[in-house]
């Protein structure tokens, strides 16, 4: 069971009530300064001892060394459990982000990796460190309060003034910076969607217009920052003016009580500092209250995130499949559409059969094979691999066990070898039986460095064929038991939908089950079973032999009746 985001941070209170300890001394030794101005002022300047002042100012410096330490070591555990936390969850971070993206549950599932650096930031930051010095304040207003009430009631009402204006700050801010982020975030997919489609755009003259529209969204996203930054800006402003405000009138308050005889002259300057010390946590949550904010939208945005991940069934990650798999009452809606793909889908993949999905452009075969690997959860309906849902199969360990080539080939920056290999540790045996059953071996041998030939993001410097190859080899590699290729010999030649066919064989003398999408009537020729979708339902299922004998009798039958 993945364990809940909060859940995960409860594991690090420990480690805070450890930043709460040094907190506590550090802050407790804030008050030597106050301490020592008065004993300065008020005993030494009237004894004239020097002893009594070299006396004084070891004592204070051998707490000033205590503080130095409390603060470095709190500091120190909290890098610490920011690169425990970045351990802990950066991994599932990167599973999430693959999972939300399948599913389309996030419009920017990469964001994960900065949301969690945000967060990592404010942990090892001075942000967190304002929240365990800030219920020191009240202890450091009621020691004004012994020294005067008026001074204290001037720092309580000071904090009350700094407490307001953050609330009136983070109130204009939250509207125009989030805008100005949402704003930023879509200029940035609107130039990566055109990046690419780069040789369409260059090719056809594109540029110009495309270039109008980006810059118009640009002009938009600068000026919704110009305005958070100037909002940001005078927030910063007023918190600097109220902050020497407050040392100034501090300082005058104790100065007017002095001079009445309420309070030494020593107090007079350690309720200045004291003060000051006082509303610093204050301060500090005022001017990082935005970092404050981005790290707790980091926080639940990673919460929603990881909620997407499936639970797995233990015993099943344990279980190498067989590879019979069926579906039942299927049906797919596309994030952002209302008209279903598929529709009320139900059929059966029986073990080591080979079963041909045909269909028109658009009739839902690239969504059930989708469905088939577990890419696209359903929206009704379950998908059952050897009679267990398909969703609590560990994708790790059932990875192993299954081959899937997509309409679109991707291939990854690596060797040829590393990506039949599926960039686990390479087994060479392994690699070249996989290249041979798709008919790849001997291409691959007249490359010059052979399997170790570097391909580059996206197999641009291979053709469509052999890349469409190398993704069946792929496909192929180790001992799969469930196969589903999409479209496979799109792009092939005759051999090497010759290689197609027979490694397709080949696979069926395994035992291996297969599922066979195409638009060409060749695939059928080694097919023993086929289904026939039409507009994402099943027009006809069965024993290849018997759909085609009715799908051709239904054709005369419709040439008769015209």
């Amino acid at each position: 069971m993945t364990p809940d985001l909060r859940q995960v941070m409860m594991a690090f209170r420990k480690e805070f009530w450890v930043v709460g300890g040094f907190s506590a001394v550090s802050n407790l030794l804030m008050l030597m300064p106050t301490l020592y101005m008065m004993q300065v002022f008020d005993r030494v300047m009237l004894s004239g001892s020097g002893t009594t002042l070299l006396v004084l100012s070891l004592i204070t410096l051998f707490m000033y060394v205590l503080m130095a330490v409390a603060e470095w070591s709190r500091t120190r555990v909290l890098v610490r459990a920011g690169v425990r936390l970045d351990d802990e969850m950066g991994s599932r971070a990167f599973r999430s982000v693959f999972s939300a993206y399948l599913k389309r549950t996030s419009d920017n599932p990469s964001r994960a990796f900065s949301d969690l650096t945000e967060l990592r930031y404010f942990i090892t930051g001075r942000g967190i460190i304002a929240f365990f010095d800030a219920p020191w304040t009240p202890i450091y207003i009621a020691v004004l309060w012994l020294l005067h009430p008026a001074l204290g009631a001037f720092a309580l009402a000071f904090m009350v003034i700094q407490l307001l204006v953050a609330r009136y700050g983070h109130a204009r801010q939250l509207e125009p910076t989030e805008a100005s982020t949402l704003a930023q975030a879509e200029e940035a997919r609107f130039l990566q969607s055109k990046l690419r489609g780069a040789d369409v755009v260059e090719s056809m003259g594109m540029l110009p217009a495309l270039r109008a529209r980006w810059l118009a969204r640009r002009r938009e996203a600068l000026d919704l920052h110009a305005r958070a930054k100037s909002i940001a800006h005078a927030m910063t402003a007023s918190s600097g003016f109220m902050r020497y405000l407050q040392q100034s009138l501090s300082l005058a308050v104790g100065a007017w009580l002095a001079v009445e005889g309420e309070i030494t002259p020593g107090a007079m300057i350690a309720a200045n500092v004291l003060t000051s010390r006082a509303l610093a946590p204050i301060d500090q949550l005022v001017s990082g209250w935005s970092h404050f904010l981005s790290a707790k939208g980091a926080f639940e945005r990673l919460q929603a995130l990881f909620a997407t991940l499936e639970q797995e069934n233990p015993a099943l990650s344990r279980m190498p499949p067989n590879g019979a798999i069926a579906v039942q009452d299927l049906t797919v809606i596309a994030p952002g559409r209302q008209v279903p793909i598929l529709r009320s889908v139900s059929l059966d993949f029986p073990l080591g059969s080979v079963t041909a999905v045909l269909g028109h452009s658009g009739s839902g075969k690239s969504t059930l094979a989708r469905v088939l690997m577990g890419v696209w959860p359903p929206t009704q309906g379950e998908v059952l691999l050897d009679g267990q849902p398909l969703s609590g199969w560990s994708r790790e360990a059932l990875g192993e066990h299954v081959g899937f080539l997509p309409q679109g080939v991707e291939l990854f920056d690596g060797s040829i070898a590393d990506n039949i290999a599926r960039f686990r540790e390479v087994d060479p045996e392994a690699v070249v039986q996989a290249a041979q059953l798709a008919g790849l071996h001997d291409m691959i041998l007249r490359l010059p460095q052979g399997y170790d030939t570097p391909v580059a993001e996206n197999g641009g410097s291979l053709s469509g064929g052999q890349r469409q190859r190398i993704g069946l080899a792929r496909a192929l590699y180790g001992a799969p038991r469930l196969v589903v290729l999409d479209e496979p010999n799109s792009n092939l030649d005759d051999v090497g939908e010759a290689a197609l066919l027979n490694a397709v064989r080949a696979l069926k003398s395994r035992g291996v089950t297969v599922v066979l999408i195409s638009h060409r009537p060749q695939v059928l020729a080694v097919a023993d079973r086929v289904a026939v979708l039409h507009q994402g339902s099943v027009q006809a299922a069965g024993p290849r032999d018997a759909v085609l004998a009715a799908i051709q009798q239904s054709r005369q039958g419709g040439t008769r009746h015209d």
